[in-house]
């Protein structure tokens, strides 16, 4: 695929890239994982006030840039290839997204938080049970007056114990979803806190008699279902990036290695089965670059064209994930699982995109699904 970048998408992705190089330190980054909050406060601010990239998909009006999915994809990649731990997928992809396209003066107020840094969101959507069916919920919002009170559970919302802001999912008396701003310290909200497997934060959120303002409804009244659909589908596209950068990074500092590392006096990349290896982990990564392409140029095609590209990138990116990540590990013999190796980390996180909005199974069977042609029964 002949995919060319104009001269100013180019200089995004330079941008990016250097700023990382210069100031993303992968050992730091571990430590506030481990030990620290999760993130650093200081590279959020970077993103936002010296490389600008919160905003780059959001609207001018709201000091965005106005870009779209390719700038999109470009970051996501950036960020991926430096195993970036800040929340810019459940941010300015997710958070951006809903908030774009719901409109009015809450959403509009939060997405200028969200380009000059001040604001960062997490996603509510899913439930114990649910699995990745974001209409299966029972968390409720009913009117008290002018208010809103919320009651109900929401599981592994990625980010949400660095948020600001949850956007959370409900049932109300009107068919659909409906969607609603939550402040992190609302009164009745509980957050149950954790570090996943790729060193990431998430929660379980409790929701008890949590009220809101009429002004924390998101769009109208059990209108959010299409919004939801396409941001999450605008989510897989940036991971689908995100897992390219790592696994371009993955499969880098493998071939380096091989061409280091020695054995009965030779390199080890001399080895012709190693290096028949890392040729099929080259093909699995132009597969997974042809799918996340082709994902990106989707995302503003009709609902089912959209989501097949989607359900499509969902399974290559995950099957390539699994096989670059995987025989890269074993490529680096036992170091490959140190902390002191990159590979290790990267390993981690190529291991949980695989499941992250969907697995490769249920994306598969969506996939049939949305092929089949329409009025015929599965």
């Amino acid at each position: 695929m002949d995919f060319e970048f104009t001269a100013e998408q180019q200089l995004l992705r330079d941008t990016v890239t250097e700023f990382l190089a210069a100031r993303y330190d992968l050992e730091k980054s571990r430590d506030a994982a481990r030990i620290g909050a999760g993130n650093q406060p200081e590279i959020w601010r970077g993103l936002a006030e010296e490389v600008g990239i919160l905003g780059a998909s959001l609207p001018e009006s709201v000091g965005g840039f106005d870009g779209g999915p390719i700038e999109t994809m470009l970051i996501a990649e950036a960020l991926g290839g430096a195993l970036v731990l800040e929340p810019f997928i459940d941010t300015a992809v997710l958070g951006g997204g809903l908030l774009r396209r719901a409109g009015g003066d809450t959403a509009e107020e939060l997405l200028r938080g969200i380009v000059d840094g001040s604001v960062i969101t997490a996603f509510a959507a899913l439930e114990a049970g649910s699995g990745y069916d974001l209409r299966r919920i029972t968390t409720t919002a009913r009117r008290d007056g002018d208010d809103w009170v919320l009651d109900g559970t929401k599981t592994t919302v990625t980010s949400a114990p660095l948020a600001t802001h949850l956007l959370v999912t409900a049932r109300t008396e009107q068919p659909g979803l409906s969607l609603f701003v939550v402040l992190a310290d609302a009164a009745g909200l509980t957050r149950h806190s954790y570090r996943t497997i790729d060193e990431r934060r998430a929660a379980d959120l409790v929701l008890e008699g949590v009220r809101l303002p009429a002004t924390a409804l998101l769009g109208g009244e059990g209108a959010a279902d299409d919004s939801l659909d396409r941001a999450v589908d605008e989510a897989i596209a940036a991971i689908a990036a995100e897992s390219v950068g790592a696994m371009r990074r993955v499969l880098t500092e493998t071939v380096e290695y091989s061409k280091q590392r020695r054995q009965f006096g030779v390199p080890i990349g001399s080895f012709q089965v190693l290096q028949h290896r890392m040729v099929d982990m080259h093909l699995e990564l132009e597969q997974a670059t042809a799918a996340m392409y082709l994902v990106t140029l989707k995302l503003d095609a009709e609902p089912r064209e959209r989501a097949r590209a989607a359900a499509a990138a969902k399974v290559t990116v995950a099957r390539a994930a699994a096989f670059i990540g995987q025989h890269a590990v074993q490529l680096h013999g036992a170091m490959g699982m140190t902390e002191e190796l990159a590979i290790g980390h990267f390993f981690k996180r190529l291991t949980a995109v695989q499941y992250e909005w969907g697995s490769a199974d249920q994306h598969l069977t969506r996939y049939a699904a949305l092929t089949r042609p329409e009025g015929i029964a599965g």
